[in-house]
């Protein structure tokens, strides 16, 4: 498929690239310029030089890195995101402050983020072009969806009160149910906005996979209990999976649920020894969750990159479950729920402001 024609005239995607280390201006550069299909209209320095040149060369997507002298990557998004919305993609250390802050810039409205070594960096920039190309072609499609955001001075996002289940729906819920959620890019955006509008008396275990490093997916999860009314953290070996808990796969390996008794679950991580692209993967996870919840299973997924819970699903409608895909129009990116919809495993098909009255009426 042909990609579209940018202000220039040219389908090359405009980037801006935004570090205080010449090496890593270059290096970024030079790997984003490499395949042909981008093209980097400007360098910065801090995010003074970040925010000016976006209002000057408006380019279709920012690579910002996070910890800068001066203006930092953190206040510059909040100062695009005020001024000129574009997508933004944050380039983090993998340390645990590095982390914090990046969840912090996509609730202010970074897309995604690509982690970055501060140790020989120079032996990284394959890894790092290996994940960031793939996003900065996706980001761009992204831009028409953004909307202009107040500066907050850091306010976090206030979540519309949750409204309890009625004891009859409760009582009526026949055997433990359970949620799998899968996402990618825009997912940690999404989950912030819907996962504080579950009642804390959903009827039903919760598992999510997203698609995020082993040094992310804890304060992920940290950041998600201190914005809902169920309890959330990151899935370690032997968690039961039950009502009013959510469980978040860790980053670098595979989750499943499996059988601890007649009545429980529990969770199983393992290596990822089928050298899958994800690890964790949503199509590995409810496809664990389908093969032992059966017609039991509610499957979700959100927006993301690629065709991963494609299999999960498939899996989840087979065995009689239900299943939910988020629509195009809200999607940051519509890669994984566009794979689900378009081979017709999706029940329904809704923006993600009704993804979670969906799911309520399924359990």
């Amino acid at each position: 498929m042909a990609l579209p024609q940018t202000q220039s005239g040219t389908n090359r995607v405009r980037v801006l690239v935004v570090d205080d280390s010449a090496f890593m201006r270059k290096s970024l550069s030079s790997m984003l310029e490499e395949g042909k299909q981008i093209q980097v209209v400007g360098v910065a320095r801090n995010g003074e030089e970040a925010v000016q040149q976006v209002l000057q060369l408006k380019p279709d997507v920012v690579t910002m890195d996070v910890e800068m002298p001066g203006m930092t990557g953190l206040q510059a998004l909040q100062q695009i995101m005020a001024k000129h919305p574009v997508p933004v993609i944050m380039v983090s250390s993998i340390t645990v402050e590095g982390a914090q802050e990046t969840l912090q810039a996509l609730e202010w409205g970074a897309i995604d983020f690509v982690p970055k070594q501060l140790d020989g960096v120079a032996s990284k920039i394959t890894e790092i072009q290996r994940l960031l190309v793939p996003k900065v072609l996706a980001a761009r499609y992204a831009g028409s969806k953004l909307k202009k955001v107040p500066l907050m001075g850091g306010a976090k996002p206030v979540a519309h009160p949750a409204k309890a289940l009625s004891s009859l729906s409760v009582s009526m819920t026949r055997g433990s149910k359970i949620i799998a959620i899968g996402c990618s890019t825009g997912g940690p955006q999404a989950l912030f906005e819907i996962m504080p509008t579950i009642p804390a008396d959903c009827p039903a275990g919760i598992v999510i996979v997203q698609h995020m490093p082993k040094s992310f997916t804890k304060p992920f999860a940290e950041r998600l209990n201190n914005l809902c009314a169920l309890e959330v953290r990151e899935a370690v070996e032997g968690d039961e999976v039950k009502p009013g808990r959510v469980l978040v796969a860790p980053g670098g390996l595979q989750f499943r649920v499996v059988k601890k008794s007649i009545t429980s679950s529990v969770v199983k991580l393992s290596p990822n020894v089928e050298n899958h692209p994800h690890a964790p993967c949503a199509d590995i996870m409810m496809q664990s969750v389908a093969a032992l919840y059966g017609e039991r299973t509610i499957g979700v997924i959100l927006t993301g990159m690629g065709h991963d819970g494609l299999e999960g699903m498939r899996a989840i409608k087979a065995a009689k479950g239900r299943t939910v895909a988020q629509d195009e129009a809200s999607s940051v990116v519509y890669g994984m729920p566009k794979a689900v919809v378009e081979a017709g495993c999706a029940e329904k098909v809704v923006s993600l402001s009704k993804v979670i009255g969906e799911i309520m009426n399924m359990v």
